[in-house]
């Protein structure tokens, strides 16, 4: 496999996942288009380039990457590869059997967590996974993604001290 730049990245990207239609987001915002995730995600090439462009994102002071659940944890764990960083995979809610963890993985009490997520349209699931983090002990500070969706997640991200990294914004994606 050669190695694209973040222009092909995108581009391949924008046409694997781009749909039109009427689609309602999780944010429960409606949408003239919608970005399959899971086309990117369960492309081992275009996964593994994802996670290769990425991890130079990745603040240097992370102790470990947090995916959450769903397609998170799929990113976190190409990158955990890509950068030899370890990851733990954060459910939505604890889990109610066995060890009933929440983030799944090494002790992340005063660890430095960024949480790694693949399209974020309001930031609405980071700031709920932080915060659930930080009950545990976790410092996050940083989420970082594959697509900004809308500028807005930003906005609500800062509010909530989390910085947003991503990959690609909707517009860069578009072009």
């Amino acid at each position: 496999m050669s190695l694209m730049n973040k222009a092909e990245l995108g581009s391949q990207i924008y046409t694997a996942s781009h749909l039109t239609g009427r689609f309602e987001l999780h944010s429960g915002i409606m949408s003239d288009e919608y970005f399959d995730k899971y086309q990117f995600e369960s492309n081992p090439t275009l996964l593994k380039e994802v996670a290769r462009q990425m991890a130079q994102l990745v603040p240097s002071d992370t102790d470990i990457l947090a995916g959450l659940e769903m397609g998170g944890i799929s990113l976190s764990t190409a990158l955990s590869l890509e950068t030899g960083l370890p990851q733990v995979q954060v459910r939505k809610e604890a889990k109610k059997y066995g060890t009933k963890k929440l983030a799944e993985g090494p002790d992340i009490a005063g660890k430095n967590l960024t949480i790694v997520e693949d399209i974020i349209t309001t930031g609405k699931q980071i700031i709920l996974s932080a915060n659930d983090l930080r009950i545990l002990g976790a410092n996050v500070e940083y989420a970082l993604g594959v697509l900004e969706r809308n500028p807005k997640a930003r906005e609500n991200l800062q509010e909530n001290k989390i910085k947003l990294i991503t990959l690609f914004t909707a517009e860069e994606l578009a072009k």
